[in-house]
């Protein structure tokens, strides 16, 4: 191998590591693989609803790298393989569709003063035909990102997805964003494995084993301030005239309301035992 040829391998590796540094590096304070795999483990095993299923867990930052990816069982088969690309991408989604205070602008007078917390779950409905978002649940995954490198690893400490952003959007239960201290957004988890509510219910769970629920007064769609994000089952809905507002429109403090009406526009979750 001549000099030049091996000076360009050398700029090739030297620029990969610096581009793998710099994802990880927004990594940096959120939970590890086995903060994430200890907090996942316990939520399967105290949640028994849906199908009582293991699950596949991903964390992903602020900017939407992905910096933890786990699985409850005890093989990486031990759970719907489909679920650890799925997992990432709900994560994503409720990072990507989350805002905190630092969202608003005294200049514009706009943005959530409180923050807006929206789970996956919160999207389904509007992303029906019809619906005020259909089509947003086709913005597509890095495929290279999430099925690439070595399947040996999957849901290890080095899974592949690791200090990539695999992107997507995927809007049915098991997604939340995670709020740390202040109520600051520090980033999404995402579980998958079973019937969406339960996915939401374990998510719930594993968010709190990680200590990053602090959410009370942060505004969402639920109609609980305790639980901004909360999946919601079932909502009555006006319709006398185009500007009619669903009666649950104000009830999430800090929300603005033309974002609430526009999530809330078509809502027709109904409630059954394994949705």
């Amino acid at each position: 191998m001549t000099l030049r040829r091996l000076f360009a391998v050398a700029v090739v590796l030297l620029s990969m590591a610096m581009t793998t540094t710099g994802a990880w590096a927004q990594c940096a304070g959120m939970p590890s693989y086995t903060d994430l795999k200890n907090a996942l483990v316990k939520a399967v095993t105290d949640e028994s609803s849906g199908l009582n299923l293991n699950m596949w867990g991903t964390i992903v930052a602020r900017d939407g790298t992905v910096c933890a990816v786990a699985f409850s069982g005890n093989t990486v088969g031990a759970q719907w393989l489909g679920s650890r690309v799925i997992s990432a991408q709900k994560a994503n989604t409720a990072n990507l569709f989350s805002l905190d205070s630092s969202s608003f602008s005294g200049t514009t007078n706009s943005g959530a003063a409180n923050g807006l917390a929206l789970s996956t779950a919160n999207l389904y409905s509007a992303v029906q035909p019809g619906g005020s978002l259909f089509g947003l649940q086709e913005s597509p995954v890095d495929t290279g990102a999430a099925y690439g490198g070595n399947s040996g690893n999957y849901g290890t400490a080095t899974d592949p997805m690791n200090g990539t952003k695999i992107g997507g959007i995927n809007v049915f239960g098991g997604g939340l964003a995670l709020y740390g201290v202040g109520k600051q957004l520090v980033g999404g988890v995402g579980v998958s494995g079973d019937t969406s509510c339960a996915d939401h219910m374990i998510a719930w769970r594993v968010r709190h084993n990680l200590g990053l629920d602090h959410l009370s007064g942060v505004g969402g769609v639920s109609g609980d301030p305790a639980r901004p994000d909360n999946i919601i089952f079932t909502i009555s809905q006006r319709i006398n005239s185009a500007s009619a507002e669903p009666a649950s429109a104000q009830a999430g403090s800090g929300t603005p309301r033309a974002l609430t009406r526009l999530i809330l526009q078509t809502i027709f979750l109904r409630s059954n035992k394994y949705c």
